[in-house]
């Protein structure tokens, strides 16, 4: 949780991000921005609901599978970061994304060895 300042410009952001949203509800980088803003305010489960939106409605929105499995990490739900990290390579390797791809294994073999 951050305090004093830091906290008020955070929470001005996330203002700001929902405005935008308000004229474009389904922008995936707005709702990735919204979620990332949401994690750095401690907001866990809000942040979660966005990512999984986004990748409901987006499978191939692929930098969010990296965030949302490292998110459910940090949530001691490891099988389903499990699941996610494998979900994202599958995108990724789709998409021809191979940076996306690398940076999803390493995590995923990080969680699993």
């Amino acid at each position: 949780m951050v305090h004093g300042l830091c906290y008020l410009c955070l929470m001005d952001r996330i203002e700001k991000i929902k405005e935008f949203l308000e004229t474009n509800p389904n922008d995936n980088f707005l709702c990735h921005a919204l979620a990332l803003e949401y994690i750095k305010a401690g907001d866990d489960v809000s942040a979660r609901e966005l990512f999984e939106k986004i990748l409901a409605a987006s499978p191939d929105y692929v930098g969010s599978y990296y965030h949302l499995a490292k998110l459910l990490e940090k949530m001691e739900e490891k099988k389903l970061a499990i699941e996610w990290y494998e979900k994202g390579m599958v995108e990724a390797k789709k998409a021809g994304d191979n940076h996306s791809y690398n940076e999803l294994l390493g995590a995923y073999e990080d969680l699993v060895y």
